[in-house]
């Protein structure tokens, strides 16, 4: 809890409160001399600005420090330095954290040679030159660690993008899939309420079904786009279409003049929601493509089997078969294929070798695979 507000401190205010805690600890030590003083002044001041521009504080802090050696008084503010170095290694990399450890390493030999007592000289160099490692390697560990946040940020950011643009990739297949298909229906029952001849009341039914479809359309249509309002409670609690569903799709599309044979095998109640809602994509897409795409008179039979090892959905009809695949790219069948794949699964599409179409997908546990699938 307190680092988090220490950061939210600003940072100039951070460093005018290292540089007050310094001076409050090293300036009474030289109290009443004015040039000490003065440098522990030197060396302590310019930290107040190491973060805006680090390689020059460092320069200014040993500048203060070489004048210190000339002056032959030792400060407890030479503390000052490994600071001024560990600001350096953190805010810059490469050349100019060499030219700091060098410029620091000159500083270290000639403080060991003035000050270090008798047969000491090498025992010095070394503490020092160890406080010096430790500073640098503080520093750039605190740069790693400050790139690595940036780095993370910025993969979460992508892959928000991402969820979002599969958001809209899955929305726009939701449409596609509601649009082309209720607006099919509602257009062959439109046609079939034409034919009928004007002194009997057979076009109630088809204009009934009409409405019912265009009323099914908007709520499905509500729900695939309620992921992008902020009220979401209501679209929320409508159940998704699943396999359920399919015997009220065989019924439109029977209304609409595609008489359609449904089987389901199999406990259902075992699929997961998401599943059942791309099986029942996947029936209405093909459907719907029978439907536009072949003659009337066409019959299409649906068999859906759940296994514990995944779900085999085939979707035969005995029109002609060399028909377009779908109307545009990332819809259709490419849509299908999409679907499929997301639940570890493919999907084959085709015409057969006795006439008809075939659309078959195997939705597994995401194996990847989709054995018994049949051309």
């Amino acid at each position: 809890m307190a680092a988090p507000a220490v950061a939210r401190i600003p940072a100039f205010v951070r460093d005018a409160l290292l540089v007050a805690v310094l001076c409050g600890a090293t300036l009474p030590a030289t109290a009443g001399e004015p040039v000490p003083v003065a440098l522990s002044s030197a060396l302590l001041l310019p930290l107040l600005w190491r973060r805006r521009a680090p390689l020059p504080v460092f320069c200014a802090v040993a500048a203060a420090a070489f004048v210190q050696w000339l002056a032959g008084c030792q400060l407890p503010a030479d503390a000052a330095l490994l600071i001024a170095l560990a600001t350096v290694a953190a805010h810059t990399a490469g050349r100019e954290v060499l030219v700091a450890c060098a410029v620091l390493e000159g500083g270290i030999l000639l403080a060991c040679h003035s000050w270090a007592e008798e047969g000491r000289f090498v025992s010095s160099a070394v503490a020092l030159n160890a406080l010096a490692a430790a500073a640098a390697l503080l520093g750039a560990y605190t740069r790693a660690l400050r790139e690595r946040t940036v780095h993370l940020a910025r993969e979460r950011d992508q892959r928000a993008r991402l969820a979002v643009a599969g958001e809209r990739s899955r929305i726009a297949r939701e449409m596609h899939d509601i649009v082309t298909h209720n607006l099919s229906v509602m257009v062959a029952l439109a046609d079939a309420a034409g034919y009928a001849p004007p002194d009997e009341d057979l076009a109630r039914p088809a204009l009934e079904q009409i409405s019912g479809t265009g009323r099914q359309a908007l709520a499905d249509m509500r729900r695939a786009l309620g992921v992008l309002r902020a009220d979401t409670a209501e679209t929320e609690s409508q159940p998704l279409p699943g396999i359920a569903r399919l015997e009220v799709l065989a019924e439109q599309m029977r209304a609409a003049g595609l008489p359609t044979a449904l089987e389901v095998l199999g406990d259902r109640s075992r699929v997961p929601a998401a599943a059942q809602l791309t099986v029942y994509r996947l029936v209405q897409e093909a459907l719907t493509n029978t439907l536009r795409h072949t003659p009337h008179g066409t019959r299409a039979r649906v068999r859906v089997v759940c296994l514990a090892e995944g779900v085999t959905v085939d979707v035969v009809d005995d029109g002609p078969g060399g028909r377009s695949t779908g109307p545009a790219p990332g819809h259709g069948i490419a849509g299908m294929r999409e679907r499929a794949a997301a639940h570890g699964g493919r999907l084959l599409a085709g015409p057969l070798p006795d006439g008809g179409w075939h659309v078959g997908a195997r939705l597994g546990p995401g194996d990847g695979t989709a054995g018994g699938l049949r051309r």
